[in-house]
């Protein structure tokens, strides 16, 4: 757990981070890891001085299991409100069964990721710019999955967090990986849009933190 601006932190769980936000209200979860990896989400907030019990909302990027496999447990656990895109709905609440692994790797890599239990979503997100919580702006970034969400929080010059919109591998901004991407077109006219804003801090799925006007980086990347 390391601590990216005031009260913003980054989990580490493996490849994958989850962003835990302290705010008046209470903890905002951005993104949940793995199947299983709840205790280690616990431990991390401990480590803070913090609780499951003071966790009140989780806002979903999208729906990979590496981004919501602990969402209904932590849902369960919390009482939390889950926020999410429309489009992301099915699979998240199990209405869309995920499709089968093909392949001895792919089947291999669900094994090792695990089983994503279906959960309730409490406020579907269907408004680009909306928002969602009090200093959250919701950004539709399409193209990783249809759903796919970014949000933007009102803090230290802006704190961006990508999702799988984009990654970061030593200090450089990229676009998501291809083979996962459902729409690399459009995932590249969503980072275009992202380097279009203004925020000094960014935070990925995949990869460290980028702060000092990072969205330089991001109009880097796009150019």
């Amino acid at each position: 757990m390391r601590e990216v601006v005031d009260g913003v932190f980054e989990l580490r769980l493996g490849h994958v981070n989850v962003h835990v936000v302290v705010t008046d209200d209470g903890v905002v979860l951005v993104d949940t890891g793995l199947p299983g990896r709840v205790p280690l989400v616990e431990r991390g907030l401990r480590k803070i001085g913090r609780s499951l019990a003071e966790v009140t909302s989780i806002l979903v990027t999208h729906r990979h299991p590496d981004h919501i496999g602990g969402l209904a447990e932590l849902r369960e656990r919390t009482g939390a409100r889950v926020f999410a895109h429309a489009a992301e709905a099915p699979w998240i609440t199990g209405h869309v069964p995920a499709a089968e692994p093909v392949g001895r790797l792919a089947k291999l890599m669900s094994r090792a990721i695990g089983t994503v239990t279906p959960t309730k979503i409490d406020q579907l997100i269907t408004a680009d710019g909306s928002e969602p919580l009090p200093g959250f702006t919701a950004l539709h970034t399409p193209g990783h999955t249809r759903g796919h969400l970014s949000y933007l929080l009102d803090r230290s010059g802006g704190v961006l967090f990508t999702g799988d919109a984009a990654g970061s591998r030593r200090g450089k901004v990229s676009g998501p990986p291809h083979p996962v991407t459902v729409d690399p077109a459009r995932a590249g006219e969503s980072l275009a849009r992202l380097a279009d804003l203004e925020f000094e801090h960014a935070v990925f799925g995949h990869g460290r933190p980028v702060s000092g006007l990072a969205v330089e980086e991001f109009r880097k990347a796009v150019a």
